[in-house]
């Protein structure tokens, strides 16, 4: 019996490294969310130099961020700014 808690207690270690080593999406936005912030600011700034051509840079920019992760919360944040405030 106490051979069988110990494999337990183990497995559960494993799966704790496991988490360690992929952060939930959660724990990932929370780390690198000032960075997304801080880069879409970036990314808007240049806006008005850039006029038409704008969009065509951005989905550039876009692309070459990585992981894809923090792109698409980048291009979240991008999005939400770039609203009208309701």
């Amino acid at each position: 019996m106490s051979d069988h808690d110990h494999d337990h207690d183990h497995d559960h270690d494993h799966d704790h490294d496991h988490d360690a080593a992929n952060p939930s999406r959660a724990d990932y936005h929370r780390a690198h969310q000032a960075r997304a912030l801080a880069e879409a600011e970036r990314l808007l700034a240049v806006r008005e130099q850039l006029g038409g051509r704008w969009l065509a840079w951005v989905a550039g920019e876009l692309y070459a961020l990585n992981p894809p992760q923090f792109a698409s919360m980048v291009r979240r944040e991008l999005q939400r700014m770039s609203e009208p405030p309701r």
